[in-house]
């Protein structure tokens, strides 16, 4: 593994914790991960490449020095009854602030730590590389919009700049719900209530049970992971509030059986009844490297996009169990602003932005691009 920097030396005291020095690598070198492992010198992700920091392994006593003192009394006693614990970890600089989510956990009986840098400032949509689109739809005024990705898609961060784009335009309060916050946003035309779980409010329910009584016009829910969760949401946006919230899912039809897993199946038909009519949107995103030329520009990954809206075709394939159409109206669906991996795909490929061998690694279907980046449109079938 390539090593990067400048030799690190985590010992002896200092001002602030012994381990924000690794930090602080992080940041010098704009590196995207920290990782820390019994046995190894400190890692960091650069461009999407792991490299060794200039440093002795850490021991496992040298471990518990560097990471006990920045935890909580509740994060230690999370950690040892759990076995790991997530949390927010803030550098400091005068009047900038960064942050890292971090999870703290044991393997093999040892500590072991990633951490993620969040940035300081909130991307724009343009920045994001994200399409027009996106902007319309955060102007709905109720019903959930759903960010679905695998982790580290950077579902947060399109959430956030849609959040941002609303601050800088609307006036509306904002109430967002998260394990543990990721942005810090500053009011601008929206007052922005931030609320973190296990410390500023006990857990999930909890938090969203105080929201629809704190005159919150949007609702962000960091993670819909669990029936109860979910509900609730859904609870939020019947009752005229715009609710934001990200689910583990691969692709925007996907999303739809994804929920309702959550639920058993006999509850599944009133499910789709309340999806038909409160979903709004689903934005399903994948982050993939760039090209060497985009590299050099200093953009290292971008995402690519799949977005479902709930037109009247997808709310009558919702209502009628026809959840395998869903991706033929999406690709159909150009005109109402949807689109599907494959066209977000050929375009980052025309655009230059994605080698064409990456961009058929991540292809839902490999012969669809193929065609599509030759100007060849598939036949449009029947959907309803």
């Amino acid at each position: 593994m390539a090593s990067v920097g400048d030799s690190v030396d985590v010992q002896g005291p200092g001002s602030e914790p012994e381990v924000n020095k690794l930090f602080r690598m992080v940041m010098k070198h704009k590196g995207s991960d920290l990782h820390l492992k019994v046995g190894l010198p400190g890692v960091v992700r650069l461009g999407g490449i792991l490299r060794q920091m200039q440093m002795p392994p850490i021991s496992s006593a040298e471990m518990e020095r560097l990471l006990f003192p920045i935890l909580t009394p509740k994060q230690r006693s999370t950690l040892d009854e759990e076995g790991g614990v997530d949390f927010a970890h803030v550098i400091s600089d005068g009047d900038l602030e960064t942050r890292f989510r971090v999870n703290l956990f044991k393997a093999r009986g040892r500590l072991s730590l990633v951490a993620r840098r969040v940035n300081n400032t909130i991307p724009n949509f343009e920045a994001l590389g994200l399409p027009p689109v996106i902007a319309e739809i955060t102007q709905y005024k109720q019903g959930i919009i759903i960010l679905a990705g695998v982790t580290g898609s950077g579902k947060s961060t399109t959430i956030a700049s849609m959040l941002q784009y609303i601050n800088e335009r609307e006036r509306m309060h904002i109430v967002t719900i998260e394990d543990p916050i990721e942005f810090a946003y500053k009011d601008d035309k929206s007052i922005i209530t931030q609320r973190e779980v296990g410390i500023d409010v006990k857990d999930w329910h909890k938090a969203l049970k105080d929201a629809v009584r704190q005159d919150p016009d949007i609702i962000l829910v960091g993670e819909m992971r669990d029936q109860e969760t979910f509900a609730a949401a859904l609870h939020a946006a019947e009752t005229g509030h715009l609710v934001f919230g990200t689910v583990h899912a691969s692709s925007a039809p996907s999303t739809i059986g994804r929920i309702l897993d959550l639920f058993p199946r006999e509850m599944h038909p009133p499910l789709r009844q309340n999806l038909a009519f409160n979903l709004k949107a689903v934005i399903a995103q994948k982050l993939l490297p760039t090209t060497t030329d985009w590299q050099a520009k200093g953009i290292a990954r971008v995402p690519t996009i799949e977005i479902m809206r709930t037109t009247p075709t997808i709310r009558g394939l919702i209502l009628n169990e026809e959840d395998t159409k869903l991706g033929d109206a999406i690709r159909i669906g150009k005109e109402e602003g949807m689109q599907d991996f494959t066209e977000s795909l050929r375009q980052l490929v025309v655009a230059g932005k994605v080698e064409r061998s990456t961009a058929f690694e991540v292809a839902p279907n490999v012969e669809a691009l193929k065609m599509a980046l030759k100007g060849i449109t598939i036949a449009q079938p029947g959907i309803l």
